[in-house]
């Protein structure tokens, strides 16, 4: 059967495309932004913070980096931090899509404008940008080349991510309304948080379960790696794994004849993007954009892997 990709976007939401137009740099000589996301530990987090932080050094900025490790609590009293330092913007991936909109309703009140990437929150109006990946239409990538890889039949197992965050929810979604059209079963779904470590022990348990297991899909490329090492250690590489974010130790294990496929999120030109919205907005008073804002996810497999660095394709 041949595979028919679907992308949905939203209406309401633009569709950024991955090359912008340069913009004037800023003579914002000690003036500082703040930079806030979930763990460094995390290859994908730490190339927002850097790309959002090369650009701002670009922009003529200071930075302000800051870790919020998913904790909500811990991301308000950023908040509080940045506010009472004076920064004049603040770049967010946030600690979650409900938990975080005070945050950023704080900033708002205070004056300092919020820019998100890679999370949006559930309320629209509180942040200046809301930019984060079609994951959705990333998803149906992903699955599509799983349901090629696993020859439209067999047993899989599905590794989700945290359930606080939106991405993950609609990564799944994107997973199954391509997967379920075919004669693939799923045996068995559980969260493993994003997490590397968590991932191995999820992904033990669900070969002792069902060691008939022929695929697995996961939400991110950090569960995708804890599931490989998980493969790898119970003599099981012949079971097909496609994770989602475009990490370097993906794209290595790719060549290396490992997991299959993951998909390309462009975190370090979204953070870019980011910062180049927030010098916009602070020089006129307007992005000129939506809110909300989407961009397209890209297929990585052994075919263009090579071409795969920092999460950017060259």
């Amino acid at each position: 059967m041949k595979i028919t990709r679907r992308l949905f976007v939203a209406s309401s939401t633009a569709v950024v495309g991955l090359a912008t137009a340069g913009l004037r740099p800023a003579m914002a000589q000690g003036q500082t932004i703040a930079i806030i996301t979930p763990s460094h530990d995390n290859p994908f987090f730490k190339a927002e913070a850097d790309g959002a932080a090369a650009k701002a050094k670009e922009l003529g900025y200071d930075t302000m980096v800051l870790v919020h490790d998913d904790d909500p609590n811990k991301q308000s009293e950023l908040f509080d931090s940045a506010i009472a330092a004076g920064v004049v913007a603040i770049i967010l991936d946030n600690a979650g899509a409900d938990a975080s909109v005070s945050a950023v309703q704080k900033a708002k009140d205070a004056g300092i404008p919020s820019f998100l990437i890679d999370r949006e929150i559930t309320e629209t109006g509180v942040a200046v940008s809301q930019i984060v990946s079609n994951n959705y239409q990333g998803a149906q990538l992903g699955a599509e080349k799983f349901v090629e890889l696993m020859g439209e039949e067999g047993k899989y197992a599905e590794l989700l991510g945290k359930e606080s965050d939106t991405n993950a929810g609609i990564r799944s979604q994107g997973y199954h309304d391509v997967i379920d059209q075919y004669d693939l079963e799923m045996v068995a779904q559980q969260t493993a948080n994003w997490s590397q470590t968590e991932a191995y022990s999820v992904m033990e348990s669900m070969l002792q379960a069902n060691p008939e297991i022929k695929g697995v899909i996961s939400g991110n490329d950090t569960m995708a790696m804890g599931a490989w090492a998980a493969l790898e250690a119970a003599g099981r590489t012949d079971v097909i794994v496609v994770g989602f974010d475009g990490s370097n130790d993906v794209r290595d294990s790719i060549q290396a004849g490992g997991i299959k496929a993951t998909v390309l999120q462009p975190a370090y030109q979204q953070a870019q993007l980011a910062v180049e919205q927030a010098n916009t907005y602070l020089k006129e008073g307007s992005t000129g954009l939506d809110e909300k804002q989407l961009m397209d996810c890209v297929l990585i497999d052994e075919s263009n892997a090579d071409k795969l660095e920092t999460f950017a394709l060259n």
